[in-house]
């Protein structure tokens, strides 16, 4: 495994390339998701259940950017350097990257999941969501989901890397089946409201104007929720890909630099997801700018 994680075969220019790069992001996924985390607080259009979600992965990308980014950074910088205990400076970093990455990138998958169930329970239950989805078992849920992920991540060692990475595949796949089809169901069921909406209004009968307002406020989220997916499924894609390759053709100067950009192409996510909050999220947005004025002591 050490000689796997660390063998010199990239360039110290490429190295340095790599570790500015995860120092750089570091910088900013913690800084974006604080804010992030600070705006969710004094947000009130979302209900507190959706409100702990996403707060669940605003975590996840903070720790990304205080765990994951500084020991990938050392990992790199250590990569091209054999001299003595060095080599296991570089073998430690690449292995607490690696392990809590995994940990986090799961937490993420599956409370995405969450979100995506979330959103289909609030439209289809109305008024008995709130009975339904409550604070005490979304929190029971996030609880299990942050045992199970590192659960799993802990125990992959121990088992047979075929074993682990089919259980891994699985994880994964029902995670985007469940969040293809609650989104397609999602959709489904809005385009039969907006047509309904339209009927009732082209027929003159009440509440046709009452209605889009709140429809309206849950695509917003919604919309949120989904390019934060897509944008983890299109930032991981390549990594998987080139992890395959690495099983397939072992080591090469072009599959590690390939291997190294891709890591940092899902490094990239945690920094784009508060990009993403502020896009699709206008309550997000204005409580965003509050909380940096307030922080830059520019407010009244």
């Amino acid at each position: 495994m050490q000689a796997l994680l660390c063998s010199g075969y990239l360039s110290r220019g490429y190295t340095f390339f790599f570790s500015t790069i995860n120092v750089f992001l570091s910088i900013a996924t913690v800084l974006g998701n604080a804010v992030i985390l600070a705006a969710l607080r004094k947000e009130s259009s979302l209900n507190s259940p959706s409100k702990l979600l996403y707060s669940c992965l605003a975590v996840t990308d903070l720790l990304v950017g205080l765990i994951v980014g500084p020991a990938a950074a050392v990992h790199f910088t250590m990569w091209s350097i054999d001299i003595g205990q060095m080599v296991d400076l570089c073998a430690y970093s690449a292995a607490i990257s690696i392990l809590s990455f995994t940990i986090l990138t799961l937490v993420s998958l599956i409370t995405l999941t969450a979100i995506s169930v979330d959103r289909l329970l609030a439209l289809s239950l109305g008024l008995r969501y709130r009975h339904v989805v409550t604070m005490k078992r979304i929190q029971v849920l996030l609880v299990c989901v942050w045992i199970l992920s590192i659960s799993y991540t802990l125990m992959m060692p121990l088992w047979n890397y075929s074993i682990a990475k089919i259980c891994g595949y699985t994880l994964q796949s029902v995670c985007l089946v469940v969040s293809a089809f609650c989104y397609a169901k999602i959709f489904l069921t809005l385009r039969h409201h907006k047509t309904k909406v339209q009927v009732r209004v082209h027929q003159g009968q009440p509440n046709g104007r009452g209605i889009p307002l709140n429809i309206k406020r849950y695509r917003k989220t919604l919309s949120a929720a989904v390019w934060v997916l897509i944008t983890l499924v299109a930032c991981y894609l390549p990594h998987i890909a080139v992890t395959a390759l690495f099983s397939i053709y072992g080591l090469s100067p072009l599959l590690r630099t390939m291997w190294g950009l891709s890591g940092i192409l899902v490094f990239l996510i945690s920094s784009l997801n508060p990009l993403l909050y502020c896009w699709k999220m206008k309550q997000v947005r204005q409580a965003v700018k509050i909380t940096i004025r307030q922080a830059l002591c520019l407010s009244d």
